[in-house]
């Protein structure tokens, strides 16, 4: 029979799910025929926690349709503005107000929804925020926790944060836990802080993930008879409350988690170290009918109706650009070399891409960095080199770790080399080992082996080789090679930064400084322990999670998922610091059809002028099904 111009079967057609997640505020193109419903989950920022003894962050809002809920009625054709909200600030000194509470997380927004961001933790006296879950109370005086689901929605979109602990003399107790998703904060108790609160699982990526966990309330080590307990953070992303040495930690990024709250020491106020920590930045997610398919012969009526629509999507094979990280090397230890960049392999802008098969299931592995080489001993353990990332034909190699003061090789050649560290082989590391064209990364740095002013050099990155120590003009510690920029999925990153070179301060003539990490997530180096010394090595940023700067004589870690190189340890006895994981990232065009798992990984669309392209972007191994 006639069909609209092709003799043959008439299909029915099918429709997939497209799960779109926002890590950052964008914009939701649905392109499907009016009236359309999506699923959606939407978390607020979490809470930041309160300054010196103090409560936890709340989560941030909790709202979702999944599983059998109302869903979000969308009009085809729209262009939805979607708000990721940022993690609030933790609690910090001040000399005007010495116990400040934690700033509340800000809202996430999709169309008709909105979730509050977390109650900011209470400081030390002061009553917890309220927001989506509260903010615990302030150890002193029995403050009380902040009120969740505020303002009041259907489904409640959180709990209360927990109640203080008063203390004797002074009110030396305990702060709240932050409220979750899924429960109340935990109020203090001897010799506990207050727990956070429980997030909630949901299943809407495809898996089970739990999100808006509360902070933990923070502790002093002058309570409960020196009892060091601070209150841990809640599943789903909350951070655990600190207590001297302890600093408090962040909520997880992407999850609404709360702060921790921060602690305190013998040592009495006013120091950094008693901040409250920051809360998660939230996330939105969308499930909605995505493409139409199915097997034969189409006609062309239901094949133009479709392509109206927005909604017809062309067969694979097609072809896809990538962006392929390995994991960065570790930094070398006691004056070590900076760790080397992950091998660093892209199609885009411009390059060769890949033809993917329909119906194929294609393994991505995701390279983890490679382990610092630790402080104490005979310093002979260079870095360990990262592991190699893979997508399909294309693999990256791990970046090499750093050299070390007695270590017998220098750098170790990796994607990019490792620096060198001061001893008697003080060569950096080569990179683009194994040799692929283009180069996936540049050579580590040169260390500097006898005195005055012993020194280690930088990782190398994919942008640039890490530099080599110098006693001239300055006494200084090789930066990390810088990393490249790529645009791929519409942030235009730096990535795979080199970790900066150690350093010394004996025998040194001039004041010493530390190597800082490259841009693209290089760890930063520690800074030496004895005179004429300066500030520790900054990690490199404008990338997806900056390097970490160095903490004493250690080095700081690469960012997670840049690929970023380990700073070097420095005199002494610093330990180098941990490479940053892998990333691969995959560009379609916007009618392929594709799918990630596990449900950690994302499939996102780009807007214009990107043409709705999807991102799917792996942050852990898993797979791309076409």
């Amino acid at each position: 029979m006639s069909n609209g111009g092709i003799i043959g079967p008439v299909n029915d057609p099918t429709s997939t799910t497209v799960v779109t997640s926002f890590t950052a505020s964008g914009n939701l193109n649905y392109p499907n025929q009016a009236p359309g419903q999506v699923d959606y989950l939407v978390i607020g920022g979490g809470g930041g926690g309160g300054y010196f003894r103090a409560g936890g962050g709340g989560a941030g809002g909790y709202r979702t349709s999944f599983p059998g809920g109302t869903k979000l009625d969308l009009s085809g054709g729209t262009s939805y503005p979607v708000v990721v909200g940022a993690g609030g600030a933790g609690g910090a000194f001040t000399p005007s107000s010495p116990f400040t509470s934690g700033t509340q997380g800000v809202a996430s927004s999709l169309s008709t929804i909105t979730s509050t961001g977390g109650g900011g933790g209470g400081g030390f006296g002061n009553t917890g925020g309220t927001g989506g879950s509260g903010g615990g109370g302030g150890g002193r005086c029995s403050t009380v926790g902040g009120a969740g689901n505020t303002p009041p929605v259907s489904p409640s979109q959180g709990n209360t944060g927990g109640n203080a602990l008063p203390g004797s003399s002074g009110g030396t107790g305990g702060g709240g836990g932050g409220g979750g998703a899924n429960a109340t904060g935990g109020n203090a108790s001897t010799p506990v802080a207050g727990a956070g609160g429980a997030g909630l699982a949901n299943s809407i990526t495809g898996s089970p993930v739990t999100r808006a966990g509360g902070g933990g309330g923070g502790t002093s080590s002058l309570c409960f008879s020196n009892s060091l307990n601070p209150g841990p953070g809640g599943s789903g992303g909350g951070g655990a409350g600190g207590s001297q040495p302890t600093s408090a930690v962040a909520g997880s990024v992407n999850t609404g988690g709360g702060g921790g709250g921060g602690g305190d020491g013998p040592a009495g106020i006013g120091r950094p170290q008693d901040a409250g920590a920051a809360g998660g930045s939230g996330i939105v997610v969308v499930s909605a009918p995505g493409v139409i398919s199915a097997s034969g012969v189409w006609s062309l009526q239901c094949q133009y109706n479709y392509k109206k629509q927005g909604t017809w999507t062309p067969s694979a094979p097609f072809d896809v650009d990538y962006l392929v990280v390995a994991g960065g090397g570790g930094g070398g230890e006691h004056v070590g070399g900076g760790g080397g960049a992950g091998g660093y392999r892209t199609s885009f802008p411009g390059g060769t891409k890949l033809t993917l098969t329909d119906g194929t299931a294609y393994p991505i592995t995701v390279g983890g960095g490679g382990a610092g080489a630790p402080g104490p001993g005979p310093h002979a353990n260079q870095g360990t080199s990262g592991s190699p990332s893979i997508f399909s034909t294309i693999t990256s190699t791990g970046g090499g770790g750093g050299g070390s003061a007695n270590s017998p090789v220098g750098g170790l050649s990796g994607g990019s080399g490792g620096g060198g560290g001061h001893g008697p082989n003080a060569s950096g590391g080569t990179g683009n080992s194994p040799p692929v064209s283009p180069s996936q990364g540049n050579n580590g740095g040169n260390g500097v082996a006898n005195n005055p002013g012993y020194l280690g050099g930088g990782g190398g990155g994919a942008g640039g080789a890490g530099t080599n120590g110098t006693n001239s003009p300055s006494t200084k510690g090789g930066p990390g090679g810088v990393g490249s920029q790529n645009n791929i999925d519409g942030n235009n990153y730096y990535w795979a930064g080199g970790g900066g070179g150690g350093t010394a301060s004996s025998g040194a003539a001039n004041p010493v400084i530390a190597g800082n990490g490259g841009l693209g997530g290089g760890g930063g180096s520690g800074a030496p322990d004895g005179p004429n010394t300066g500030p520790v090595g900054t990690g490199g940023g404008s990338a997806l999670n900056s390097g970490s700067s160095g903490s004493g004589v250690a080095g700081g870690a690469g960012g997670i998922n840049t690929g970023g190189g380990g700073g070097g340890g420095a005199e002494s006895n610093g330990a180098g610091g941990s490479g940053g994981s892998g990333i691969v990232i995959v560009r379609a065009p916007g009618g392929a059809a594709f799918s990630v798992s596990p449900g950690t990984n994302t499939v996102t669309t780009l807007p214009a002028p990107a043409g709705g392209c999807k991102v799917a972007t792996f942050t852990v191994s898993g797979t791309l099904t076409t």
